[in-house]
């Protein structure tokens, strides 16, 4: 527990995404976003919104802790789509890294789907979503953000 309580506070965001994925494609997009994480449960549970305001969208997150197996269960929904994402990604961290893994689908095509966490400090965070379509032997980096604290 207390994985995330970094977390807990106004992050501005850099958001790197490639415009088309598992196509081959090199074609990345920038964009802001500004993210406010609440921690509950006593560092068991998380909630974040983030804000992309040239995007005229946003999102939130979900994360709970399962004390009986110690991962994370994490949970996206999007303004976009307005549903819940399933499945949940599922992990831990090791040394200060968050590896966090499900099984999803792109675009009605199967992938297994990883998330890192990264570069933690009081006032820096790196997260990136990647693919794989190959049984995990390569990954897709597709999305890339990068935090820093906003000032008080």
């Amino acid at each position: 527990m207390g994985d995330f309580d970094f977390f807990v506070g106004t992050w501005n965001v850099v958001n790197r995404r490639l415009r088309k994925r598992l196509v081959g494609s090199d074609e990345w997009e920038e964009f802001p976003g500004v993210s406010v994480a609440h921690g509950f449960f006593a560092g068991g549970g998380h909630f974040d919104e983030i804000t992309f305001p040239t995007k005229g969208s946003a999102g939130a997150t979900i994360r709970i802790f399962d004390p009986a197996r110690q991962e994370w269960s994490i949970y996206w929904m999007s303004s976009d789509v307005g549903v819940l994402g399933l499945p949940p990604m599922v992990g831990r961290f090791v040394d200060g890294v968050g590896h966090f893994y499900a099984d999803d689908q792109h675009e009605g095509r199967p992938v297994r789907c990883r998330f890192i966490w990264s570069g933690i400090s009081a006032t820096t965070a790196r997260w990136e979503q990647a693919f794989s379509v190959d049984g995990e032997q390569t990954w897709e980096t597709n999305w890339i953000m990068t935090f820093t604290r906003a000032s008080d």
